[in-house]
């Protein structure tokens, strides 16, 4: 694993990859810092990271796109899978390789509230507390890019897609609340995602039956709640969009609450992304 974290750090730094990521992220956050910090005269540096939050829907594409979509184009994946270590130690080489180059520019981020607060009042506590969610935060949607480049030999793809997930997972919440929020308009969009559902588990397992029958199952299992009470169904899309926000998530930090649900949803999104691209690795290995 060491090996190739090594690998991963020289490849990284010795492109642009590492310097772009770090400069958009250090741009937007000091576009943020200009605006509440310094003009508004605001002393809370946590809306600052609230401000940044929408930079991961370009920076983490960037950064993860041809993490192992590259290995499979080059062919070079092939050389992985010869070397005397594991499929499991190859994504997480490769993911800590990510992780550190992501906490580059987080550590000149870091130094932020103290200069800050040479100049005037700053809730230290609360802006590092914020640091720390926006780094598993960040880690979080890092694995599933990292989940998404495993998928494709196309770093363009795996960057397009990227984005479209992780901008929809910023909006989620706001979109649901514009669908609907009656009982029949949860029923629709859950109709909806368990068909996408249908499309994920068929592409990850190629068993076709076992994709209809998990989706079978779901459909019965809302067609019979409905039947009993659809009044159940009120608010439901939104309140599950909420759950499964990840930025929604870090705002409760950002407005004072150190919440360790938070942090134990976060590291299980990272574990859950790295076990899919871990299987997605062994797949292609066996076949």
């Amino acid at each position: 694993m060491i090996a190739v974290l090594k690998h991963e750090l020289r490849s990284y730094f010795h492109s642009l990859t590492a310097y772009v990521f770090g400069a958009f992220l250090l741009a937007f956050i000091g576009i943020g810092s200009l605006i509440y910090n310094l003009q508004a005269a605001v002393s809370n540096f946590e809306f600052v990271l609230s401000f940044g939050c929408l930079v991961f829907v370009v920076i983490v594409p960037i950064l993860t796109m041809r993490v192992i979509a590259e290995e499979r184009r080059q062919k070079t994946d092939q050389l992985l899978y010869s070397l005397p270590i594991t499929t499991t130690q190859v994504i997480l080489g490769k993911y800590f390789a990510l992780l550190a180059v992501y906490l580059v520019p987080l550590a000149i981020i870091s130094l932020y509230p103290l200069l800050f607060s040479q100049y005037g009042e700053v809730y230290l506590l609360t802006s590092y507390g914020s640091i720390l969610a926006f780094f598993i935060m960040g880690a979080a949607l890092i694995a599933l890019g990292v989940f998404i480049s495993s998928l494709t030999d196309n770093q363009g793809f795996a960057a397009g897609i990227g984005i479209a997930v992780i901008l929809l997972n910023y909006y989620s919440v706001s979109l649901s609340e514009s669908v609907s929020s009656t009982a029949f308009g949860s029923l629709a969009a859950l109709a909806v995602l368990i068909i996408v559902l249908w499309f994920v588990i068929r592409y990850l397992t190629k068993n076709e039956p076992l994709a209809w029958g998990i989706c079978l199952v779901l459909y019965a299992l809302i067609m019979i709640t409905a039947w009993l009470d659809d009044t159940r169904f009120e608010g439901l899309l939104p309140a599950i969009m909420t759950k499964l926000s990840l930025f929604e998530r870090f705002y409760v930090f950002v407005n004072g609450v150190f919440d360790m649900t938070g942090i134990v949803y976060y590291a299980s999104v990272i574990i859950f992304f790295l076990f899919l691209s871990i299987q997605s690795l062994e797949k292609r290995r066996y076949n």
